[in-house]
């Protein structure tokens, strides 16, 4: 860190410092990144786009670990509601691991407005809804430009956003479960994203 140009302070105790419990032994101090506007994030994505779009999650854990998911699996960036949804702190931010630091990220206020508008910028719309008919592994659209819409925890999609994306799918399963963890389901559909697009093998 020094031979970067950071301060460093050695002290006794980070914990007073810290926002989350158990800090691991070191904390930073640093500015805010400001997040991009819809149409920023989408002018600096590489074609064809791979976005993640959060409506409104709550859980900050599964925010920060799907981040650190895209980030793996090459996803171009995120977009996120300010209202309603998980802040992106210090329990985001340590659950990302690095993630949120180097993904690009574009804060809306509707989640739904951000779905119509991603169509009218020519990017496919792919919900994960338990009761689709057309499950993950089926659909067509992840070599084309696409943003995988991921609901929250418990409630899943809203019902604007699951009528204004371009198609559902589903995640099969076994008998007896009723959902995946909200960051289990978005790991799933983003590596099946990298798959189609020979990204990983």
């Amino acid at each position: 860190a020094r031979a970067s140009g950071v301060t460093v302070d050695t002290i006794d105790d980070v914990r007073p410092l810290a926002r989350t419990g158990a800090p691991q032994g070191i904390v930073a101090e640093a500015t805010p990144i400001p997040p991009l506007g819809l149409d920023e994030l989408l002018n600096q994505t590489p074609d064809p786009a791979a976005l993640v779009v959060f409506d409104h999650l709550t859980d900050p854990r599964n925010v920060g670990a799907i981040a650190r998911t895209a980030w793996a699996a090459g996803v171009g960036g995120l977009v996120v509601s300010g209202r309603r949804s998980a802040p992106l702190g210090a329990t985001a931010f340590k659950a990302a691991a690095g993630a949120l630091e180097n993904l690009r990220i574009s804060e809306i206020s509707s989640v739904a407005d951000a779905i119509e508008h991603l169509r009218r910028r020519e990017v496919w719309t792919v919900g994960l809804a338990g009761d689709a008919e057309t499950t993950l592994y089926d659909t067509k659209l992840f070599t084309e430009p696409v943003a995988i819409v991921i609901g929250a925890e418990g409630k899943g999609l809203s019902r604007l956003a699951a009528e204004r994306c371009d198609q559902l799918v589903s995640i099969p399963m076994a008998p007896g479960p009723e959902s995946l963890n909200a960051s289990v389901a978005a790991a799933l559909a983003m590596y099946e994203l990298a798959r189609a697009r020979g990204w990983v093998t």
